[in-house]
C-alpha cells in the first residue's frame, strides 16, 4: 500500500530530514515488496514548489530513495508509490505538482476513459498515465471554477468521481506554501492526524516518525519548539493522540495551523471496487 505523509509546521517555517527509504539490512525486509517510486515535495520561501522523486527501477534509483534530504518548509508531502497504474517512470511518481500546489494519492480510481473524457481539454494538465494525477487534475479545474476555493474544488471533484467511477479508494493529500488538506475516502484505506503540540506527547522532544517495513523516516529537531499538524497512512510514534480520521472526511490545516474538517461524501462510491475487481497488480499494490 502506498505511503503518505503530510506535515505543516505553520505559521513557521521549519527543518525536516527524510528517509523515504531504509537500506534493507534484515531478511524480513524480503518478505514485502518493494517500493515502485519515492517523493518529496516542499517549498521554498518565495513559495514556489520543489519535488525530489524517482521511480524505484533500478539500484540507482533506489540509492536515490535511501538518501538523507535535509529541507526548510512550512508544508512538506513525502509519499512512496506501488504502483497501481503507469510504468516505473518519473512522470508517474508523487507527488504531482499543478498551479503551484502538491498533490499525493493512495487508492485506486478506474474509468480512465471516462475521467479524460470529463476532464477535456484539461487532460492537458496530465503528464503521466495515473489516476493519481488525472484525479489531480480534476481538482486543480474545480479549484478555478469555484474562483480558488480549494476545499470547494477537492468536494466537486471527489463527488463527481465517486458518482461515476469505480473507486477503490480516494486518500489524498495537498498541500501549498502555507496551507494542508487531507481526504480519506472510503474507509479502505487508514489516514490519521496528529495534532502534534510543542515538544510533543512528553513536551520535550522532537519530531522522530517511522514507518513500517523500512519506508520513511522523518526527523526534525525543530519540533521540539514549535507545534505541527502531521497527516500519515499509520501512526508513526507512540503518541496516543493520533486520530482516525471518518470515511469521507476532508480535513484542512491554515496558515495558522487552525484545523477544521467536515465529511463531504457520506455516502460509499455508487461503483465500489474491492481487491476482487482489481487486476492484480493493482491489488498487489493496495494490500
Amino acid at each position: 500500500m502506498c505511503r503518505l505523509f503530510g506535515l505543516t509546521s505553520a505559521p513557521r517555517r521549519t527543518h525536516a530530514t527524510f528517509w523515504l527509504l531504509d537500506a534493507p539490512d534484515s531478511l524480513s525486509d524480503q518478505s514485502h515488496r518493494d517500493p515502485d517510486g519515492t517523493g518529496l515535495g516542499y517549498f521554498r520561501p518565495d513559495g514556489s514548489p520543489q519535488v525530489h522523486k524517482a521511480p524505484i527501477a533500478a539500484y540507482a534509483d533506489r540509492a536515490f530513495a535511501e538518501e538523507a534530504r535535509r529541507v526548510e518548509s512550512v508544508t512538506f508531502l513525502a509519499h512512496v508509490r506501488f504502483a497501481s497504474t503507469g510504468d516505473l517512470e518519473l512522470r508517474n511518481t508523487h507527488p504531482f505538482e499543478q498551479e503551484g500546489r502538491l498533490f499525493a494519492h493512495n487508492g485506486v480510481i478506474e474509468g480512465l476513459d471516462r475521467l479524460d473524457n470529463h476532464l477535456g481539454s484539461d487532460r492537458a494538465l496530465v503528464r503521466g498515465d495515473t489516476d493519481s494525477e488525472r484525479f489531480f487534475a480534476l481538482i486543480t479545474r474545480e479549484i478555478e471554477h469555484h474562483r480558488g476555493d480549494i476545499r470547494a474544488g477537492i468536494r466537486h471533484a471527489a463527488r463527481w468521481v465517486a458518482q461515476n467511477l469505480p473507486v477503490y479508494a480516494l486518500n489524498v493529500i495537498l498541500t501549498t506554501p502555507d496551507e494542508l488538506w487531507a481526504l480519506r475516502y472510503p474507509e479502505t484505506h487508514k489516514l490519521y492526524v496528529l495534532q502534534r503540540p510543542v515538544g510533543g506527547h512528553h513536551g520535550t522532544r522532537h519530531l522522530d516518525h517511522s514507518g513500517s517495513h523500512g519506508h520513511m523516516r522523518v526527523h526534525s529537531a525543530d519540533l521540539a519548539h514549535h507545534a505541527a499538524v502531521v497527516i500519515a497512512s499509520e501512526r508513526m510514534d507512540d503518541n496516543p493522540h493520533w486520530r482516525l480520521m471518518e470515511p469521507g472526511e476532508l480535513l484542512h490545516v491554515d496558515r495558522r495551523r487552525h484545523t477544521t474538517s467536515h465529511v463531504i461524501l457520506p455516502q460509499p462510491p455508487a461503483h465500489r471496487l474491492s481487491l476482487d475487481d482489481l487486476h492484480p497488480d493493482a491489488a498487489a499494490s493496495q494490500r
